[in-house]
């Protein structure tokens, strides 16, 4: 049967060791990462045609927006720390179908890398655009079920539970995957 999901509410915490980091208040947009497989094109001497091969998947991007000034943030920003953080976000997702409304989480590792301001201009309510940069770790969650897992340290890579990477990461004798 066909569902009808629709995204209705937002919030992230930016720093998971604080629960008072919630910008539920401040928050008016939040892009999860692009998922994007790398491609090169490949024409080989003895073809008439050129192919496209997947070659892995590009570095992962979230971005943010709040209203105000957030000196926490600022901060968090690649000249006051070199550590990398853990930011969760949690959406709110409705099942138009049902009227249930169900929890999408995502969890990513990584560091505040880029703050770009609003311009100030009398009457506007100003804010700041944010982007997660090196980021290591990266997972989604849908109603309580994992769906994506990914973790550049062990280079685990996790589908609905399942390893598609297992072999190739025991073949390479990776630590932990073995």
């Amino acid at each position: 049967m066909s569902n009808l999901y629709v995204m209705e509410a937002a919030n992230l915490y930016c720093g998971d060791d604080d629960p008072t980091k919630s910008k539920h208040l401040t928050i008016s947009n939040l892009r999860l990462p692009s998922l994007e497989e790398l491609f090169q094109d490949h024409h080989p001497g003895g073809s008439r045609v050129a192919i496209e091969v997947e070659v892995g998947i590009k570095k992962l991007e979230p971005t943010f927006k709040l209203v105000g000034f957030d000196p926490d943030l600022l901060a968090q920003f690649g000249l006051g720390s070199r550590a990398r953080r853990v930011f969760t976000a949690y959406r709110v997702i409705r099942d138009k179908l049902s009227g249930l409304a169900i929890e999408h989480k995502a969890i990513m590792e990584g560091r505040l890398g880029k703050i770009t301001e609003d311009e100030f201009k009398r009457g506007d309510l100003a804010g700041a655009d944010y982007a997660i940069n090196e980021v290591y770790h990266y997972e989604i969650w849908f109603d309580r079920k994992e769906v994506l897992y990914w973790d550049f340290k062990t280079q685990t890579h996790r589908v609905n539970g399942e390893e598609p990477y297992r072999t190739e990461n025991a073949i390479l004798r990776i630590p932990g995957t073995v």
